[in-house]
């Protein structure tokens, strides 16, 4: 008989592996993770932007799991605030401003006594963002999709759950905005909901994760006392220290299952695939 008939399966052995990196060793829980969510939502028949939406069941297995693990919860300024090492602690983020954020996180929330930071666009209304990145991702489907409006902001704030971290006005492509009016943007985004919701906002995230040294030194300079990235990991990795200007993030995926969730807890991301 053939020995080739296990070649497939070695194949598929091996997708698997690079996939889901199932093999690598687990990063110490003492190496804070830092979680980024966007829209807490159905995934529904459009096939755009899935890996920002995930299902709310999804999303209170995960919430739930983190819990039942002992994991505590904390927001980034509790988290930088204590230099960044201070054990088993998971921040949870969310980006841009999505209703859902309000209607089908916040609940769950809630219900394990958890924290997060909202990194909230200023002008999130109608706007379509994904063109300024690239102008072909023209669709207007997250212009559509529905916003936080600023009643529902406060209300997460008086939660006691949420605290606010800036976004820039417009979620603008900082690499192609000239110097002034991103100065503007990441200054004013501060000001403007510090006025708006009378609270302190502290912690920064940069638009598409794309940013340069440029504009660190802008962020720094408009009073920000941190910074969150979209680059994947867990910083602390090897002994190294935290950047607290160019923090790394797990990215929690609508593509994923649960398990891969749990490989992203364990070493910062899913896989190589």
């Amino acid at each position: 008989m053939s020995l080739w008939w296990w070649l497939p399966a070695l194949i598929v052995m091996l997708a698997i592996s690079a996939r889901y990196a199932w093999w690598k060793p687990a990063l110490p829980d003492d190496l804070p993770r830092v979680l980024m969510y966007h829209m807490i939502s159905p995934q529904g028949t459009s096939k755009k932007h899935r890996g920002l939406r995930v299902d709310p069941t999804m999303f209170e297995r995960q919430i739930a799991w983190l819990a039942s693990n002992g994991w505590e919860f904390v927001t980034l300024s509790t988290l930088t605030g204590g230099g960044f090492r201070g054990g088993k602690q998971v921040a949870i983020t969310f980006d841009d401003g999505y209703e859902d954020n309000a209607l089908n996180a916040l609940p769950v929330l809630q219900k394990y006594g958890a924290k997060a930071t909202l990194y909230l666009v200023v002008d999130r209304h109608n706007n379509d963002w994904s063109v300024k990145k690239k102008a072909h991702h023209n669709t207007g489907e997250l212009a559509a999709e529905p916003k936080l409006s600023d009643t529902q902001v406060r209300q997460l704030i008086d939660s006691g759950v949420f605290e606010l971290g800036g976004h820039t006005l417009t979620h603008c492509h900082l690499p192609s905005t000239p110097l002034e009016q991103k100065a503007e943007e990441i200054s004013a985004c501060r000001r403007v909901l510090e006025e708006t919701f009378q609270t302190s906002v502290t912690s920064f995230a940069y638009p598409f994760g794309m940013f340069s040294a440029e504009d660190v030194d802008l962020v720094q300079q408009a009073g920000f006392s941190n910074a969150v990235t979209t680059d994947e990991g867990i910083d602390g990795a090897g002994g190294s220290m935290a950047d607290p200007w160019r923090l790394r993030r797990i990215k929690v995926s609508g593509k994923d299952n649960f398990w891969a969730f749990k490989i992203r807890m364990r070493i910062g991301f899913r896989g190589y695939l």
